[in-house]
């Protein structure tokens, strides 16, 4: 049985304080408003197919910005969302949100009690180092995902998924490697979508004076939604498959195949994504 780390469901109380607001994030009968975005059509049919997996983690998406609005504002979506992913039921679990404008890490403590497999956070937020803590304390991961993309006019409808979500991630891998693990030493992190390739530029970045090829953090994972097995063996090749996870990004895309062979895909969907949630991996 697999396990997806990234998925993302549009559950009635959430859809329902979205059609509340009348500015961007909103959700207009089914269509959903962002700035920097094209409007999304919301499927209310959504019915996937989750044969074969032991576990789909659903996230509240962060480039719609929530984290990041005030208090007053960010507090009743992220509750809306919680209820509604913790009532999906099997084989769904879900990652934590939390208000990133005034971090409140009792308040965190508390969510993540309820049953969530660890915290999501936008890649363009700088993280408050005691949310990483109450992470450390309840020994759980922490999920990077593309955050909001700012307005860029005459750009094609694919552009910020192609460009802002890349340059982020590959700008929170570093900042992850370079400030964030000497202060949170066992903290275990999850970037999106192959952190936006960001491994592949080692050689760069030691020829700029940073980092020494070959040191793997096998504490820092790399999901595999959006890409193919041409980025996911370069990506190998670069980091070994033991950092590799699956993810889909359902209901956007699907988990790619990797391409590997049998024992490396028992390792990127069961093995790897065990360990980044701290599980044992059950024998069948």
């Amino acid at each position: 049985m697999s396990v997806d780390v990234h998925q993302h469901v549009w559950t009635h109380s959430f859809v329902a304080a979205l059609r509340a607001r009348t500015s961007p994030p909103y959700v207009d009968g089914w269509t959903l408003i962002l700035d920097g975005e094209p409007p999304y059509e919301i499927d209310p049919g959504d019915r996937r197919d989750t044969t074969g997996l032991e576990l789909a983690l659903v996230s509240m998406s962060s480039p719609l910005g929530v984290e990041s609005l005030p208090p007053e504002e960010s507090w009743p979506l992220i509750d809306a969302y919680h209820d509604g992913a913790l009532a999906l039921g099997e084989p769904f679990g879900a990652w934590a949100s939390t208000c990133l404008s005034e971090s409140d890490p009792d308040r965190l403590a508390k969510d993540l009690d309820r049953g969530f497999a660890g915290l999501q956070i936008p890649a363009t937020a700088l993280p408050d180092d005691r949310l990483l803590e109450v992470l450390t304390d309840r020994d759980l991961p922490l999920f990077v995902h593309p955050g909001p993309a700012a307005p860029a006019p005459g750009t094609p409808p694919w552009w910020p998924a192609v460009v802002p979500y890349v340059q982020q991630l590959h700008a929170a891998w570093h900042y992850f490697h370079a400030v964030v693990r000497p202060r949170h030493p066992r903290l275990r992190v999850c970037f999106a979508a192959l952190a936006g390739l960001a491994p592949l530029h080692s050689e760069r970045l030691i020829a700029r004076g940073g980092g020494t090829r070959g040191l793997v953090d096998h504490d820092f994972f790399v999901e595999t939604s959006s890409y193919g097995p041409r980025a996911i063996d370069a990506i190998v090749r670069e980091l070994g498959i033991d950092v590799v996870v699956n993810g889909s990004d359902a209901p956007y895309a699907t988990a790619p195949e990797p391409g590997l062979g049998a024992a490396a895909g028992h390792a990127i969907r069961v093995v790897n994504p065990r360990r980044l949630l701290g599980r044992k991996e059950t024998r069948t």
